[in-house]
């Protein structure tokens, strides 16, 4: 049996009120065997289903392919002083930055702030 998804999917909720959310997403197609020929139900992608047949989505973070979305961390632009006092500045924001390795700093320290001040190449070279 195929998956039912959008339209159908719906019309198949409607028409099934009365049922528990287990049995439509079986109904559904949501379904899978085990090795040990038992059925288990895929509520998760059921659910996903429901969601995408209402258009409703999170933030637009869908984890389709084609929306270009890759999963991971997000930059924050907060960090934390690290167990052993160290101050770890993330791959994210140095590639925004356009940073290689290498590139040298100035650490200026003020009342409550740090300020990492990018050393140019001329002044390295006096």
């Amino acid at each position: 049996m195929t998956l039912l998804t959008g339209e159908e999917l719906l019309q198949v909720i409607k028409q099934n009120a009365g049922m528990s959310a287990k049995e439509l997403a079986a109904l559904a197609g949501y379904t899978i065997t085990t090795k040990t020929g038992q059925k288990r139900v895929k509520m998760l992608a059921f659910q996903g289903a429901v969601l995408n047949a209402n258009r409703i989505s999170f933030g637009g973070n869908d984890d389709s392919p084609k929306s270009g979305v890759r999963g991971g961390r997000k930059a924050s632009y907060q960090i934390q002083v690290q167990q052993n006092g160290n101050l770890l500045i993330g791959a994210a924001y140095t590639r925004k930055m356009g940073l290689v390795p290498g590139t040298d700093f100035e650490i200026q320290i003020g009342r409550k702030q740090i300020k990492l001040i990018q050393v140019s190449a001329s002044e390295d070279s006096e």
